[in-house]
């Protein structure tokens, strides 16, 4: 029963263990580097750079829309006031309203608009060119990882494969010992050769891992024990890069490289802040028009009527007669105030005309805005420049490194091959008995040693090709 027990519990295990190995995403080269590209912040805090660039084009363009303001106002007066509809001064609580509409229109500013519009566009041109620059850099930076991850992974197959060699040695050594056809200090130099391996053998799992943890960082995925790449099978690349002359691909490369763009878009930026800086020493014309109307909630004059109190008033005498004159008196009457609508229609007012303005003195801020955009204008050419110098050393750099990397891994292949065979003879010696122990670790461990530097001298051209092919212009998806 107990055994039944612990066959259920294996076939459990392994079928649960099992399903989560499938279900374990494994990453390929493509995968990981798109991964990178959509999920890494720099690439995000320059995608939002793109947008400000764009909002700031709508700006610019906004510039050459005329500006139309609506104002509005409503107002108690209490006490003696005059009312603004009648022009009375009247001592009463009353409501004032005024409705104001207002526009606009820059006719001319030095061209600044026209010249603000460019350089939103060169704006947004410079961030792509900009974003582009960042994802080549990251994408280089993915595939090396990555690259380092196979290499890795390699070396450790290879030092297990090894390490089986020599367990198998470690059996046969002990039969020959046991049989006494073998010194038993043979046994002993490979048994610790065979725990050297070990610890080597652990020391590459855990360098293994080490490079998966920092593919997966860079990727900023946190699950990292379950981070797994495809076993992907990295083809020697043939040199016919190597073939093309290195100015020449120099000359590509101005021509294609982001970098280069960029610093030739940010010295026709700062040709447009120069304009536009000049633009302020010259006049400015502008349109403007106003409409205004207003209304009270006084009562108005609504006419006058005979005092019947004291119909009459002395006004003085007739001469010779003493009669006197009399006029009639009367008095004053008011309304309700007028419709709203009404007074908003006869009190209105209207007012168009141009606007002139000369820039004569500002405490030379116009002229230093123009020396400081001068400035930053010889800066971008420089930088221009500058740019242009880097990629010339660094393709330079990237061929002479293809070039030395190719004649390594040259060199490690006949090395490696050569060792291969020298391995083979001597392990027949080791097996019949005609060379001792020492000698044949001496060639297993230089055969380990040729194999490991042919891993390490392919994926180190591999790499260092495909960094001369992005100079090139070659796009990564095609490299």
């Amino acid at each position: 029963m107990i055994m039944i027990n612990r066959i259920l519990i294996f076939t459990v295990t392994f079928f649960v263990f099992g399903f989560a190995q499938a279900q374990t995403k494994k990453w390929t080269l493509r995968e990981a580097v798109q991964y990178a590209l959509d999920n890494n912040i720099t690439v995000k805090q320059t995608e939002l750079d793109m947008e400000n660039t764009k909002i700031s084009k709508k700006d610019a363009f906004g510039n050459f829309l005329p500006s139309i303001n609506a104002n509005t106002s409503h107002q108690w007066s209490i006490g003696l006031n005059q009312n603004i509809t009648t022009g009375l001064l009247e001592n009463q609580t009353t409501q004032f309203t005024s409705v104001g509409v207002n526009a606009n229109m820059l006719i001319f500013d030095g061209l600044r608009n026209f010249n603000t519009l460019h350089r939103a566009n060169l704006a947004i041109l410079a961030n792509q060119l900009q974003l582009d620059k960042i994802k080549d850099d990251i994408s280089l930076l993915v595939v090396n990882s990555f690259l380092q991850i196979v290499f890795n992974r390699e070396s450790l197959n290879t030092l297990l494969y090894q390490n089986q060699v020599t367990e198998e040695q470690v059996q046969r050594t002990t039969e020959l010992v046991e049989a006494g056809a073998a010194p038993r200090g043979d046994l002993l130099d490979i048994q610790a050769t065979n725990a050297t391996e070990k610890q080597r053998i652990i020391a590459a799992e855990n360098t293994l891992k080490l490079s998966k943890i920092s593919l997966a960082q860079l990727l900023l995925i946190k699950d990292y024990e379950n981070f797994e790449i495809q076993d992907e099978e990295f083809l020697i690349p043939p040199p016919d890069m190597l073939a093309q002359n290195p100015g020449e691909i120099f000359e590509s490369a101005k021509e294609l490289r982001s970098e280069i763009k960029l610093a030739e878009a940010n010295v026709d930026v700062a040709e447009k802040d120069l304009a536009i800086s000049r633009g302020a020493s010259y006049p400015t014309i502008s349109l403007f028009y106003n409409y205004n109307t207003r209304a009270s909630s006084a009562d108005i004059f609504g006419g006058v009527l005979p005092d019947t109190e004291n119909p009459f008033s002395q006004i003085g005498f007739v001469e010779g007669t003493n009669e006197r004159v009399l006029t009639p008196n009367f008095n004053r009457f008011t309304v309700g105030p007028e419709n709203l609508i009404d007074q908003f229609t006869r009190n209105d007012g209207h007012s168009i005309g141009f606007q002139l303005s000369v820039p004569v003195f500002n405490g030379f801020q116009t002229a230093n805005s123009i020396k400081r955009s001068k400035i930053n204008l010889e800066r971008a050419k420089n930088q221009l420049e500058q740019d242009k110098l880097d990629l010339e050393s660094n393709v330079y750099q990237a061929y002479f490194d293809a070039e030395s990397a190719y004649k390594s891994y040259e060199a490690a292949q006949r090395a490696f091959e050569a060792r291969t065979l020298a391995f083979d003879y001597s392990q027949e010696r080791f097996n019949v008995g005609l060379m001792n122990a020492f000698d044949y670790l001496q060639a297993k461990s230089a055969l380990e040693t040729a194999e490991s530097e042919v891993i390490r001298s392919k994926f180190d051209y591999v790499f260092k090709l495909k960094v001369l092919e992005f100079f090139f212009g070659i796009p990564f998806d095609k490299l």
